[in-house]
Order: structure tokens, then C-alpha cells, then sequence
């Protein structure tokens, strides 16, 4: 056999075990109870502090109303949701106020300030938010999560011990109308759970997803509060590190949120992940590269696409493709998503994408988040990109239709 083709077949070997790894990590995190995985007594008097949940929102997500609405149906005695908007006109405003005015016995806050501390839109959208939030415990969740009923109640559970500073929370993809949708969703519930999963359950690393963070206020303003993090990219990232270093616990609950995702275009897809490679690779070095050794179905297309069609390089990319979206199908099932089991056939595709993402962060450092261009530097720092050349000439002309429609 060619030394080539044996290389690329020990990397997707290498890369199949790594996911079985990060399988049987989902699978031992689903399975053990939150009381004895903390240790705590199942008779533990009740701990239902008053929590503030901060909501920045930019934009229609999809499923916005539902996912706003399902934070007014916890079951737990006492919280606020702070809605918290930079203008206006967003339309985001108008699905907010409408859940305000549909739960007027719920303490809903719908605060629109502009507000341009950072470099980071979420930071500067949280930081109003958190001024005027009343509560001693805050909950910063994303615009594009839907809760169950016992999700506060579940969360704050972890908090009872002092030593821990943060929980977060496993993320699920649900939905998924349109081939993006459908990736994103596949994305979310193999590469981001197992990595999560495995990292938590046999690494000890905590890994804190920013979609779902639950803090005291007191632990954050001890590690520099929001401003500490208005100018980096992954203020999640940073406040899970900073929190650990601090000498707190980051907690990863058994509790799984879902992310809503419906109609995506593939450009969002390839969009989003570009701008994640970049930022692990910023924040990682040269542990980046674990990603791309531990992608089997796009080792064995480099061996299809390098070697050529053959019966033992079709056979390799066929074998490891379907053995991949066969974890894939096991993890979905695993954690209850509700994708159709055609959707799994389009697995391959999604980590041969994802792939080619992969040596994007190598070749560019800017990154386009929200209308604004910057370049991300190490651990995620932003820094304003100039407007020059081929960029600036696109960037003027589009601004300038965009005032013309408006």
C-alpha cells in the first residue's frame, strides 16, 4: 500500500476513536443524576435564590417569540427578565414588548440603551442589562434558547455549594427547515456536545458555552465584570477562565438547553464557523490542530481527493462516513433531538465543510461579526480592522444601498 494512503487511514481510525471517546462522554453525562454526580443529599433544604435573567437581543432569531416566552413559564418563586436592546427599531424590540404586555404578572424589563463600552455587541448589550438588574444571581442567556419549565430551578441547584462561580449548560440543535439549519443542528449535537462532554467528564477542563451562563454578581465583579471582557471575542471563554483561575468551579449541568435553529442559509453556516475557527485558534495554538486530526470523514476525503478514486480509498471515505454519522445518529438520539434520520445523511458534507474552515484561521486574522470588521488577536482580542482597499470600497457601496431602501 501507498505510505499516503496508510497515513490518512490511521488519521480517520484516529479520528473514529476520538468521537467514540467523545460518545461514550455524552453517554456517561446523560446518565448520571445531578444529585449524586454533586454529591449532595436528595433531602437538601430548598435553595430558590432570585435570579435575573439578562436577555441581549439583536435581530429576528428563529423562533424568537417562543424562545422569549418559554423564559416566562419557569417554575420557580422569583426572577426578572431583562430584555435588553441598543435601538429601538431593532425588530427584536416589538417581539419583546409583545411578551411583555402578553405576561403583565411576570417582572419584565424591556431597557433599550445604546451603549458602546467594547469592541464586543453582546458585552455592550449586557452591560445596561446588568446595571439595572436587581438580583443577586444572574443568568445571561441567548436570544436563540428555548427552556423547559425546571430549568432555572435545575441550575441553580449547583450553585448551593459556594465554591462554584459558574454553571453552564450542554447545548442541543432542534429545528432545522433548510439544509444550513440542518448543519448547524448536526454540528451542534456531535462536534460542540462531544467536545464539551469530553472535556467536562474525563479532562476536568471547563469549557463554558455562552449561550447559558449562571453566575453570582458578586464572583463576577471579583474577576472584573463585563468590562473586563468588552474588547474579546469569547467573553464566555474568558469569563470561564478568569472564574477558574479565581479559584471558583465552572460547572457544566446535566441540564440541556435547546438552540433553536430553523432557516439558515449555508453561507451563515460557513459564515459562523469561519469566525469560531479563527477564535479557537487564537485562544488554542497549537492544540487547533487536535481538531482537524480528529474529523475522520474529512481525513478520508483527503485520501480520495489526493490519491484518486480507488476501491480502497472510496471504500475508506464510504466506511468512515458512515460509521461517523452513525455516532452522530446515537448522540441525537441519546440527548432526544427531534432531526429526522434523513438529516444524518448529510453529516459527511457538513465535517468536509468544516474541514476546509479549518485552514481559513491560518490564513486570515478579521473576522466580520454583526455589520462590524475586526482583527481577532490572541485569546480572542478585538482590535477595529481599517477600512482600506478592495474591503473599504464594498463596505461603502453596500452602506450606501442600504440608505438608499432604507
Amino acid at each position: 500500500m501507498e505510505p499516503l494512503f496508510l497515513i490518512f487511514a490511521a488519521l480517520s481510525l484516529f479520528g473514529l476513536f476520538a468521537y467514540a471517546l467523545q460518545i461514550w462522554s455524552v453517554r456517561s453525562c446523560r446518565t448520571i443524576s445531578t444529585p449524586s454526580c454533586l454529591g449532595k443529599p436528595i433531602s437538601a433544604p430548598p435553595f430558590f435564590p432570585p435570579i435575573s435573567i439578562l436577555k441581549p437581543l439583536k435581530g429576528l432569531d428563529d423562533n424568537l417569540f417562543d424562545n422569549l416566552e418559554s423564559f416566562c413559564h419557569q417554575d420557580y418563586p422569583e426572577y426578572e427578565v431583562i430584555f435588553s436592546l441598543q435601538n429601538e427599531n431593532d425588530p427584536a424590540c416589538k417581539v419583546a414588548r409583545m411578551i411583555k404586555n402578553k405576561y403583565r404578572d411576570r417582572d419584565i424589563t424591556v431597557h433599550v440603551e445604546r451603549c458602546s463600552a467594547g469592541l464586543n455587541p453582546k458585552v455592550n448589550n449586557l452591560i445596561p442589562a446588568y446595571r439595572i438588574a436587581k438580583h443577586p444571581y444572574i443568568l445571561i442567556s441567548d436570544s436563540n434558547v428555548m427552556a423547559r419549565k425546571n430549568y432555572l430551578a435545575d441550575i441553580i441547584s449547583d450553585m448551593r455549594d459556594p465554591g462554584v462561580g459558574l454553571v453552564s449548560n450542554p447545548i442541543r440543535g432542534i429545528g432545522g427547515e433548510s439544509v444550513g439549519a440542518v448543519l448547524e443542528n448536526l454540528h451542534l449535537n456531535s462536534f460542540v456536545m462531544g467536545s464539551v462532554s469530553f472535556l467536562d467528564r474525563f479532562l476536568k477542563m471547563p469549557c463554558v458555552v455562552g449561550k447559558s451562563m449562571l453566575m453570582r454578581k458578586s464572583d463576577l465583579e471579583a474577576i472584573g465584570g463585563f468590562a473586563g471582557v468588552k474588547d474579546v471575542l469569547a467573553e464566555d471563554y474568558l469569563i470561564g477562565k478568569r472564574m477558574h483561575e479565581s479559584g471558583k468551579r465552572v460547572v457544566l449541568s446535566s441540564h440541556m438547553i435547546d438552540n433553536i435553529n430553523e432557516y439558515w442559509g449555508i453561507r451563515k453556516f460557513l459564515n459562523r464557523h469561519t469566525r469560531w475557527g479563527k477564535l479557537r485558534w487564537q485562544i488554542g495554538g497549537i492544540k487547533y490542530i487536535s481538531e482537524l486530526i480528529s474529523n475522520p470523514v474529512f481525513m478520508s476525503f483527503l485520501a480520495l481527493a489526493f490519491l484518486g478514486p480507488s476501491l480502497r480509498t472510496v471504500a475508506l471515505s464510504a466506511g468512515v462516513s458512515f460509521c461517523k454519522s452513525a455516532g452522530d445518529f446515537f448522540i441525537g438520539r441519546k440527548i432526544g433531538t427531534n432531526m429526522a434520520i434523513s438529516s444524518y445523511v448529510l453529516g459527511p458534507l457538513k465535517d468536509v465543510l468544516i474541514g476546509f474552515i479549518w485552514f481559513v484561521p491560518l490564513l486570515s486574522n478579521t473576522v466580520v461579526w454583526r455589520g462590524n470588521r475586526y482583527i481577532i488577536g490572541k485569546d480572542s482580542m478585538l482590535s477595529p480592522c481599517p477600512e482600506t482597499g478592495l474591503w473599504s470600497f464594498r463596505y461603502k457601496v453596500v452602506e450606501t444601498i442600504k440608505a438608499r431602501f432604507a
